[in-house]
């Protein structure tokens, strides 16, 4: 039995059974009133529901239904393989969005009013959007730019041109060639070692996890983001190293040296230890290879080829895109922050930069995040309590 999480009076912790074969666990506030406008929330990596804690209860006062799952391989959802070197499909963008359907029809629901999506939640949201906009009436994506899916290049000259994925494995690639050697985080955590790595830390895990999480946030000092010029090995390691690793480290090693002091520790309101606490039992419980399956589909060239299925489509309902001024996220792949804007969303209503926040722009400045998501509900048309 599963202690339970220390969560608002306002918001249950339930599950569902038979959610695309998963038993999915679920957060939910404002369910009480039939007929309220929807919000479905997808949390990141190495995240689960728990991480929209300072956002539900504010947006269910503002009338809507809010449903924050545990995605497949998170949290208390259960029903996913962690075998680290098979078949990673379940995990892929189109399964998920199947996993998002099948949620949305357990719940007696047609459509969501917003899909709003985190990290690698945001992609997974874009994707919904993407594939099914009668469902996914509006999207916000946060951290993660979404520069479209990937396409088949045409030949010019019986020549192929090298695409986005065969220029970033090119890019990779050649990290290992630099002085000192690097190693790409994605390609990291495709490894069957990471999730021992993460599991298991030296530190031990709530401190790993103390320091990735400061390290990825404002309050790290060197957080000071900016456009790469291109998708080289060169401009790569400009990232800062839980991004770009040094070859050789893990990312428990990686991060260990922006390990925060005590002082910094019990001044950090966003992610007491407390609150951390209830991420480091979560993982301490699950291990992380159910996420790391998400990247592992990232690095798959078959995988990558199922979703070209999508290339060339747009984003056409109305979107968003919030961040932390801090986060490198924003820019960790060269131009997609400028083409979500200009090519792959068509009705873009809004991209904010949020001064105080790094890449966990939900926890360390929620007001902001809840005025532009306000401002983003008036733009859409989707009615909300003022």
């Amino acid at each position: 039995m599963l202690n339970p999480l220390p969560l608002h009076t306002k918001i249950r912790s339930r599950y569902l059974p038979d959610i695309n074969g998963l038993h999915m666990h679920v957060l939910e506030a404002g369910h009480e009133t039939p007929g309220r406008p929807s919000l479905l929330l997808l949390h990141g990596f190495p995240e689960i529901a728990y991480s929209w804690r300072k956002l539900i209860v504010p947006l269910t006062e503002a009338g809507f239904h809010v449903i924050a799952p545990d995605l497949r391989g998170c949290g208390r959802t259960t029903g996913w393989q962690a075998d680290a070197v098979a078949d990673p499909s379940e995990f892929n963008f189109l399964n998920l969005t199947r996993d998002l359907l099948a949620l949305l029809a357990a719940l007696g629901k047609r459509h969501v009013d917003a899909v709003i999506g985190h990290d690698f939640g945001a992609p997974l949201a874009a994707i919904a959007a993407l594939t099914r906009p009668d469902t996914f009436k509006s999207v916000v994506m946060m951290s993660a730019p979404f520069a479209g899916a990937p396409t088949w290049q045409l030949r010019v000259n019986d020549t192929v041109p090298a695409d986005g994925f065969d220029l970033l494995l090119h890019a990779v690639n050649e990290l290992e060639q630099l002085d000192p050697p690097r190693q790409h985080y994605h390609w990291y955590y495709s490894t069957p070692q990471a999730n021992h790595d993460m599991h298991h830390p030296q530190q031990g895990l709530h401190a790993f996890l103390r320091a990735y999480y400061h390290m990825k946030s404002a309050d790290w000092p060197l957080n000071r983001p900016h456009p790469l010029d291109e998708l080289s090995a060169q401009a790569l390691a400009l990232l800062p190293h839980y991004y770009v690793m040094e070859h050789g480290k893990n990312m428990p090693e990686s991060v260990a040296s922006a390990m925060p002091d005590a002082d910094a520790i019990a001044q950090c309101d966003w992610l007491p230890d407390d609150e951390l606490a209830v991420y480091c039992a979560e993982y301490t419980r699950t291990g992380f290879q159910g996420g790391l399956q998400w990247y592992r589909c990232l690095t798959s060239r078959a995988q990558i080829d199922s979703l070209r299925l999508l290339g060339g489509l747009t984003i056409d309902v109305p979107s968003c895109f919030i961040a932390g001024a801090s986060d490198w996220g924003v820019h960790q792949i060269p131009g997609a922050f400028d083409k979500m804007q200009q090519q792959a969303c068509t009705r873009m209503l809004g991209c904010h930069l949020i001064t105080g926040a790094g890449h966990w722009v939900q926890q360390e400045q929620p007001d902001a995040v809840l005025h532009h998501l306000f401002d983003f509900f008036k733009q859409a048309g989707i009615p909300f309590i003022n």
